[in-house]
């Protein structure tokens, strides 16, 4: 789970946490037209960082990684390749990203990002495989109605209590 901005940033610690990272990512693809929420939940159990929307509806799933421990343990990434057109991996800036340049992680399918909590760049554009209809169509109404209660429990925290 990301931690809040107010939790992890430190101006005494130069390193970024997930929420940092996450930051500067969804400032990244707004400017890009992509719209983006965290901590998505997906068919299967499996939960994205961020999940974006692009003005074709095409959807983008991005993977934060903090620590070199996580991103070499994590066995599950390749589950959200059916839920994504583009898969991009989002790291700090001076991270060391050299592992996701090998096959392991699929890197002529997957994208890299590198951010800052203000800002990120795409350093590797992703690949782009067309979901299934049926599947967007899952998708896109999952995100919608997500981004939904988010908005009304910001507005009104009472509505949604135990939904």
């Amino acid at each position: 789970m990301l931690t809040t901005p107010d939790t992890c940033h430190s101006e005494t610690t130069t390193a970024l946490c997930a929420a940092d990272v996450a930051r500067g990512v969804t400032r990244m693809l707004l400017r890009h037209d992509l719209t983006a929420i965290a901590e998505v939940s997906l068919d299967g159990g499996r939960r994205a960082d961020l999940m974006a929307i692009d003005p074709r509806g095409q959807l983008v799933i991005v993977e934060i990684k903090v620590s070199r421990a996580d991103l070499l343990g994590d066995g599950k990434w390749q589950d959200y390749l059916a839920h994504c057109d583009r898969f991009y991996w989002a790291v700090p800036a001076g991270f060391d990203a050299s592992p996701i340049a090998g096959e392991a992680f699929l890197p002529d399918r997957t994208g890299l990002i590198v951010a800052d909590r203000y800002d990120a760049a795409i350093i590797r554009e992703a690949r782009t495989e067309l979901l299934p209809a049926p599947t967007r169509k899952r998708g896109t109404l999952a995100f919608a109605r997500r981004a939904a209660r988010r908005v009304i429990a910001a507005n009104d925290p009472d509505a949604v209590q135990g939904f």
